[in-house]
């Protein structure tokens, strides 16, 4: 299977700090290499990976501030698909805009949809429904107006997070400095206990920052140490008694919390979004509902066995489950919309099987022609959608376009061939009781099957 793996361009892939996005597309893009497939990953110039990597961008644009951001950002979503035909699947981790490519190409593709930033993003993911697939990353983040294939948690590289049995006695809040992820209330859950707080994570919102988060920060109690990378993400995760996830939105999913269950540290969150589906509560964590409910939870922290808050990680968020439920999705979808091995006058599609009618798409290259043949067992109706189509019939010669249409009756001589410059496609429906290859009986071919 050969798989374009298309990757945000706000950062590096895998990032070097921050890029959630960037990070989940990594992890997945590296364990399906590793399970034989070959992915070809549309990233920045400065990515890394073991797949092929395709660039037109040199750094992300959260990076490297000289890059217009929708400029790039067009370059690279229109360099995959000029490319589309080479890959069998088109894996989107980009959010809505590529779906605006998608009926330009005739690969199939899915999304991964990493959470919705507005409502306003809504109508083309409703354009594109059930013309593209779409795979959620929490039962909670779900639009009831859009199809889904299927849920699919996050998972990590274990190998990232080493188990810590013996803590520190801090708390540690690990995130967006945003009022989205609860910083303040962090803050203010710490203070009330008399435990220390470590905070990492980049800067999102200035004010916020300078407003609620800065003035209480003191380099004793509450002590802010910036935006880290995966060695001091692994040793801070590891060395808190507890990380405080009180999130003020309905997270789609929340990687920071299994990243500390992998390191064997349980997790105190508001009970929104995914948090239920990552938190058990009372054995790898606490769900609460309040502040006073988030500081009676520290005072329990002890009860979490902080090996059970790894073995869940291990059970139900690790790369290799990830990937394998992505493999699973994708030859689905290629059941589905399986284009069949290239004729060499162009493909074709299988859209319905049954047992008394077939349904096909069929595409003719330009200047291509199928044989000249007749059938025994079925009888055919080919409608047009794109192209012009010169239709021999019996001592007929018959030209079609777009919205028209000829019945083929069963032992009728027919040929159909493409003599314009741009692809002709066309439905081809089958009535009969039997459809095998070998009911075809070829008079002409320009490719020696007669």
């Amino acid at each position: 299977m050969h798989i374009a793996m298309l990757s945000p361009i706000a950062w590096r892939t895998p990032p070097q700090h921050y890029g959630p996005w960037e990070s989940v597309t990594s992890l997945l893009t590296e364990g399906l290499v590793s399970c034989g497939h070959q992915v070809t990953l549309f990233a920045t110039q400065d990515s890394q990976t073991s797949g092929s990597l395709h660039a037109v961008c040199a750094h992300g644009y959260e990076e490297d501030t000289s890059i217009l951001p929708k400029v790039w950002e067009c370059l690279h979503i229109s360099e995959l698909f000029e490319r589309a035909e080479q890959f069998d699947i088109i894996h989107n981790q980009f959010d809505f805009l590529p779906l605006s490519y998608s009926g330009l190409v005739d690969t199939p593709m899915l999304t991964t949809i990493h959470g919705f930033s507005s409502p306003n993003i809504l109508p083309v993911y409703k354009k594109y429904n059930g013309k593209t697939s779409y795979v959620s990353i929490s039962a909670a983040d779900r639009a009831a107006d859009l199809d889904y294939i299927r849920t699919i948690h996050h998972g990590i590289d274990l190998k990232q997070f080493d188990f810590q049995a013996e803590p520190d006695d801090t708390l540690l809040f690990f995130g967006r400095i945003h009022p989205d992820k609860g910083v303040g209330e962090a803050l203010e859950v710490a203070k009330a206990c008399g435990k220390k707080l470590l905070l990492a994570g980049i800067i999102q919102d200035e004010e916020y920052f300078r407003r609620t988060v800065e003035p209480q920060l003191d380099k004793q109690q509450a002590i802010y140490l910036g935006s880290v990378g995966p060695v001091q993400r692994n040793q801070l995760l590891g060395k808190a008694s507890a990380l405080l996830h009180l999130i003020q939105f309905d997270e789609p999913f929340g990687l920071s919390v299994i990243e500390s269950m992998a390191c064997g540290t349980p997790v105190i969150a508001f009970n929104r979004g995914s948090m239920p589906e990552l938190i058990e509560d009372g054995h790898n964590g606490f769900l609460v509902n309040t502040i006073e409910e988030a500081i009676k939870a520290v005072a329990r922290i002890e009860e979490i066995e902080r090996a059970a808050c790894r073995r869940r990680v291990e059970r139900d968020f690790t790369i290799e489950r990830m990937t394998e439920q992505y493999i699973e999705v994708y030859r689905e979808i290629l059941n589905q919309t399986r284009r069949e091995e290239k004729r060499p006058w162009g493909y074709y599609r299988v859209l319905a099987d049954q047992p008394d009618y077939k349904t096909k798409e069929i595409v003719v290259m330009p200047n291509k022609r199928l044989s000249l043949q007749r059938h025994q067992r079925r009888a055919e109706h080919w409608y047009i959608l794109e192209g012009q189509a010169e239709v021999t019939l019996d001592e007929q010669t018959l030209c079609l376009g777009v919205g028209e249409s000829v019945d083929i009756p069963n032992r009728s001589l027919h040929r159909v061939a493409n003599l314009g410059t741009t692809k002709l496609r066309f439905i081809e429906v089958q009535r009969g009781d039997y459809f095998g290859e070998d009911d075809i009986e070829r008079f002409d071919d320009d490719y020696g099957r007669v």
